[in-house]
């Protein structure tokens, strides 16, 4: 299984940035799939979670501000992020929540205050 995560980049604090991660060589439609971030020198953590059937969950900092989305018949998950804080600075990753898969290189975001 291969994940390619796309779309991150430098913005200023208050913007938005689309996340977008194609998963290729698994049965993409049957699992929960998941974002990830590391900031330098944290550990990794969950961002938000979107089910096969679409059901969400989100981690209580980003609620409001960022939504997770998939579209099954294209194999990739996205992520919406919305008034983005300095704090969101992290590589993001897509994985699937319940059996990672080999993590891939993520795609940095950087919000500058």
């Amino acid at each position: 299984v291969q994940l390619q995560a796309s779309g991150g980049g430098l913005v200023q604090a208050g913007g938005s940035l689309r996340l977008s991660c194609v998963v290729s060589g698994s049965i993409f439609s049957r699992v929960i799939m998941a974002w990830f971030r590391q900031a330098p020198g944290k550990q990794r953590e969950w961002v938000a979670i979107v089910s096969s059937g679409g059901s969400t969950s989100y981690r209580d900092s980003v609620k409001g501000r960022f939504t997770i989305s998939r579209d099954n018949a294209e194999n990739t998950v996205y992520l919406q992020m919305n008034s983005l804080k300095s704090e969101d600075t992290a590589v993001y990753y897509c994985n699937n929540f319940n059996s990672f898969y080999n993590w891939g290189q993520g795609t940095q975001v950087t919000v500058s205050s």
